[in-house]
């Protein structure tokens, strides 16, 4: 039996999180003491740590929550994991593309500012001017 606190130091999951896990059905709600304090044994510790890994790659709680049941059911075909780790996939490479291009733009704006004061620096001006139409200047 592990306590709340236990269960943190053990997955590195913030107290907080694993009762909003708890709330959001991701955990089963634990068997408490007389004292009230919560009681988990080793199957939520194992949830928990499967959450905690997928939260780590990205994952939203809502497919979480949909691989969460897929693996209460062994005999099922993983097509429906899958889908979700590939979807997830396609997702993060997204992420990524769109941070190649935010990488190109800032090494563009700091490559040309070679002012010596804020009124010639060319980040500032590049920024200010983002965005406007011709004509707008």
């Amino acid at each position: 039996m592990y306590s709340i606190g236990d269960l943190s130091r053990k997955t590195g999951v913030k107290i907080p999180t694993i009762r909003y896990y708890e709330q959001m059905g991701l955990i089963a709600a634990p068997d408490r003491t007389q004292g009230n304090q919560r009681r988990y044994e080793r199957p939520e510790l194992e949830r928990l740590s499967f959450i905690r890994h997928a939260r780590d790659l990205g994952l939203s709680i809502e497919a979480i929550r949909d691989l969460v049941d897929l693996s209460q059911h062994p005999e099922k075909p993983c097509s429906d994991a899958d889908r979700i780790a590939t979807e997830h996939l396609g997702s993060v490479r997204a992420k990524i593309a769109q941070l190649k291009k935010l990488e190109h733009e800032l090494e563009r704006i700091v490559s040309h500012c070679a002012g010596h004061t804020v009124g010639d620096c060319y980040v500032i001006r590049a920024l200010s001017d983002h965005g406007l139409c011709e004509g707008e200047h």
